[in-house]
């Protein structure tokens, strides 16, 4: 068989195999999984891995700067031309590396936590986590509009500078006051951590270590991706990303080695899923009381 035609049926077989995978989490190892997924399948990719700075098994990583080379030499190939990568880590996650070749780096951006309890004696508290913004290529999908966030500052002085000659004959001479507001900028302060109180906290054990806000996945899924888009996320933890994906209308893949983590963020999506069961589905085979209106199903059961 000619070099040609293998290659095409082997990128047919990789296809086949990418469209059974969506829409599901896999409990296996993200580095296998993604030697068996195709080049250029995705339009997001979202990497809320190992940070090498606690005691459990799955962030033990000796060399996370290589560790982190390693993942965007395969989420490079992944990608398709101009999506993006959101990359968590701490300040210090992709130092002392040449990731240049592979994607580009368009903002580091800065998730604040003033709140943490944790407080330095020698030196100064690390209060925030860095999520770092790739591009393969020129942005292709940034829906700046999804993501505005309220103006800092009144109307009225806003609009005072912008008459200010050297600014509107300057560089920044375009740029208006938006009603939607503004963009969030490349330091989040806005979106807090959750805490043992949060609604949407899965396990305490994923306090602060694995799971991460609805709202911060939201904000990076709906600026990086439109509806119909195909999302990977290769360490799933609780499910966050999949259970948002779904909400927003996005497709997904994902990874969970751990099978009680998997377990717990497929049980997350199941209910995900069915709160938000939309209102007339209640009726369905339902019942008509003597008033003459109709009982929800649900009703009818109790």
């Amino acid at each position: 068989m000619p070099v040609h035609i293998r290659r095409f049926v082997c990128y047919k077989m990789l296809m086949r195999k990418l469209d059974s995978a969506v829409g599901k989490i896999h409990q296996t190892d993200a580095r296998s999984f993604m030697r068996e997924l195709p080049d250029a399948a995705f339009d997001l990719i979202v990497c809320d891995g190992p940070y090498a700075v606690t005691a459990h098994e799955w962030d033990n990583v000796s060399d996370i700067q290589h560790f982190n080379l390693e993942l965007l030499k395969s989420f490079s190939r992944l990608l398709k031309p101009g999506a993006a990568l959101y990359l968590f880590g701490k300040p210090d996650c992709i130092d002392f590396i040449d990731y240049r070749p592979f994607l580009t780096l368009q903002s580091k951006i800065i998730w604040y936590q003033p709140s943490r309890l944790a407080q330095g004696r020698v030196s100064y508290t690390n209060n925030y986590d860095v999520i770092c913004y790739f591009t393969k290529g020129k942005p292709k999908t940034f829906n700046l509009d999804s993501i505005r966030v309220p103006q800092l500052v009144e109307l009225e002085h806003r609009l005072r500078c912008e008459r200010v000659p050297s600014v509107r004959n300057g560089k920044f001479g375009k740029t208006a006051f938006h009603p939607d507001g503004k963009n969030p900028g490349d330091v989040w302060g806005d979106i807090k951590q959750l805490t043992y109180k949060s609604k949407e906290l899965v396990s305490r054990e994923m306090l602060n270590t694995i799971q991460k806000p609805e709202k911060l996945m939201e904000r990076i899924i709906k600026a990086g991706s439109n509806q119909g888009g195909l999302v990977f996320d290769p360490f799933c933890g609780s499910g966050t990303v999949p259970v948002v994906c779904e909400r927003l209308k996005r497709r997904f893949v994902a990874c969970e080695i751990n099978p009680d983590y998997r377990r717990l963020a497929e049980e997350r999506m199941t209910q995900a899923a069915r709160d938000a069961e939309p209102i007339e589905s209640l009726f369905e085979n339902s019942s008509v009381g003597g008033n003459g209106r109709r009982i929800p199903a649900q009703a009818c059961l109790v």
